[in-house]
């Protein structure tokens, strides 16, 4: 029996305990690091962002480390942070670690805000700048097409995903026009402090952790979250990804860090037990393909039909098209690992079935 969610998180060591910041307010997490917690209006309703004091040509000031989404509830969260916890500094930088909605969604206001430059992988820079200029932004008929193909083709659900095409520029209205670009193990000297960067991919197409080995501390973004598991899906941008493959080997970059690293995740409190929290990960998804195979070995299923076994339990059109993603990805794992075979049926629809005997 797979150990549920709370059991698993019985295994790691909350230093703060319950505490978690006010509105508008910060909570000191390590030298030189603050926690900013926004809302969000979506099921995930907080994201966690992070004030890094710095010194930047010379002027003393913050980095900013992911911004939320544009909207004037966050705006208005921001300009008390700024009155309140900046110590009459400026932020001289902005980071995003990649490029969903709840991250860069107001890395134009705060840069123009600021004059201040954002530090980004090219990667995710041009995938938002793409989102925020497209007529599709990222949903529209293409997003149905995809869906179509793995299932989801009721003409309800093919109705209200194409209405979709404004979502992601009506969170991420826009991004800066120029971008100064983190690589894998590029190090960014923040406040006298190195912090190298740590690629990811899986779940954004080159997601950047931040780790400071002085302090032992992991800005993980959505990399390693504490209690939920990572969203990891397949898009119609790249429709053949094998997408869990490279979030489960991105996982491995961060093994060779310390035991008492303190992981400061975008969703949930920061935690002590990284070893610990990426097995359970690895854990979760070996038992999710196990599900996955069994199904299949049951009779040839589309994506919609292991969204089910991955998610029961009902679940709105938002979160049938991430569930859908997720059920793409699983599959496909198995998929280019031989494991199973892909066929396309008389209504054009991918099932899956496995290979070899049942």
């Amino acid at each position: 029996m797979t150990p549920d969610r709370d059991a698993l998180e019985r295994q790691l060591h909350y230093p703060l305990g319950n505490q978690l910041p006010g509105e508008g307010q910060t909570l000191a997490v390590a030298p030189g690091v603050k926690w900013v917690r926004m809302g969000l209006p979506f099921a995930l309703d907080h994201i966690n962002l992070w004030l890094l004091r710095d010194q930047f040509d010379g002027i003393e000031g913050w980095t900013v480390v992911d911004c939320c989404i544009a909207h004037d509830s966050a705006r208005a969260q921001w300009e008390q942070i700024f009155t309140r916890e900046l110590e009459g500094l400026p932020v001289l930088r902005v980071v995003v670690t990649h490029m969903h909605p709840d991250h860069i969604g107001l890395a134009q206001w705060l840069c123009e805000r600021w004059q201040a430059p954002l530090y980004i992988s090219a990667t995710d820079y041009h995938m938002a700048r793409l989102g925020s200029q497209s007529t599709t932004g990222f949903g529209g008929e293409a997003a149905a097409r995809h869906f179509a193909r793995h299932g989801l083709n009721d003409p309800e659900s093919q109705q209200r995903i194409r209405a979709r095409a404004a979502y992601y520029p009506g969170l991420v209205p826009g991004v800066p026009g120029e971008f100064h670009r983190l690589l894998d193990g590029t190090v960014l000297r923040i406040g006298g402090r190195l912090w190298r960067c740590i690629a990811g991919h899986g779940h954004a197409p080159e997601h950047m952790a931040l780790h400071c080995d002085e302090l032992s501390v992991l800005i993980s973004g959505d990399m390693v979250l504490p209690r939920i598991s990572t969203n990891v899906s397949v898009y119609d941008q790249e429709p053949e990804a094998d997408a869990l493959a490279l979030f489960l080997s991105s996982l491995e970059r961060f093994l060779p860090l310390s035991a008492d690293t303190l992981v400061l995740p975008s969703h949930g409190k920061p935690f002590v037990g990284l070893h610990e929290r990426i097995g359970q990960l690895q854990g979760h998804h070996r038992d999710r393909l196990g599900e996955v195979m069994a199904a299949c070995r049951d009779r040839a299923c589309s994506a919609l039909d292991i969204v089910p076994v991955l998610f029961p339990r009902p679940l709105d059109l938002h979160q049938t098209t991430f569930a859908m993603g997720e059920a793409i990805a699983h599959l496909h794992f198995l998929w280019h690992g031989g494991q199973l075979r892909r066929q396309a049926d008389a209504d054009g629809v991918f099932r899956f079935s496995a290979v070899g005997p049942s």
